[in-house]
């Protein structure tokens, strides 16, 4: 980034921030100096404490699915304590803990917005690599503040570990959402979880505390023990077999 574009990210807004961005397609990260908008009427500012790692943001940092925007701000796992609220906030209070995930805005008018499901919004804007409303580009989470909209903000329970629950707000909604969407929350059904990876080890966790019978489907035959002893599912199928 050449000196004048440096100084411009620095002094576009008045809040300053730091965090750690890649600046080309090889996706490595180094120190960055930014700023934050203004708090405005329904915007939370926070302090940012911890921001998980998804293999979306290595995408993204490497350019490897050709939308990204350099200088670029990767992380939308991301969970800290509320340092100021807009005069309309109605959600949230200054010392909260909050979360924020890969979407922090949208037209709020659509079919989509009116049914919660921003993601589908035309108008939808990520959490980096993204043009806001005021025309500048979003930086996020791997820094040490971060403002968006009170209504894309999550409120983190008092009794969970803030360091553990930054990974729900991406790899564990996607499988938690379509549990909840197909009404497969329900106690007495039968859930299959194909795979036990990362989010199926989260689907079969949420599948038994929703009250279903669970069957593992794997590949590995090695994932049974962790399937049956570890995570409590019911059954398990080799689907190589």
């Amino acid at each position: 980034m050449n000196p004048t574009m440096t100084r411009l990210v620095e002094e576009e807004h008045p809040n300053k921030a730091f965090g750690w961005a890649a600046r080309d397609s090889s996706g490595v990260l180094s120190p960055f100096k930014f700023s934050r908008r203004a708090t405005g009427e329904k915007d939370v500012a926070f302090k940012v404490l911890y921001c998980g790692i998804c293999h979306s943001d290595l995408h993204m940092a490497k350019n490897e699915w050709g939308m990204s925007v350099y200088p670029l701000v990767p992380g939308h796992e991301i969970v800290g304590e509320v340092t100021e609220v807009g005069s309309k906030v109605q959600k949230f209070d200054v010392g909260d803990r909050v979360g924020v995930g890969c979407v922090v805005g949208s037209c709020h008018s659509c079919d989509s917005c009116k049914n919660n499901l921003e993601n589908y919004c035309p108008k939808s804007i990520l959490t980096y690599g993204a043009e806001y409303h005021d025309g500048s580009i979003t930086y996020r989470g791997y820094s040490d503040t971060m403002v968006a909209d009170e209504h894309f903000f999550v409120r983190i329970p008092d009794n969970l570990p803030l360091d553990v629950v930054a990974p729900l707000l991406c790899a564990r909604i996607t499988v938690y959402s379509p549990l909840r969407y197909y009404g497969l929350d329900k106690p007495g059904l039968h859930v299959g979880v194909v795979g036990l990876g990362g989010l199926g080890l989260v689907a079969v966790k949420f599948a038994k505390a929703m009250g279903a019978k669970v069957t593992v489907i794997s590949t590995s035959p090695s994932k049974k023990k962790e399937a049956l002893e570890n995570l409590g599912a019911d059954s398990f199928l080799v689907s190589r077999d």
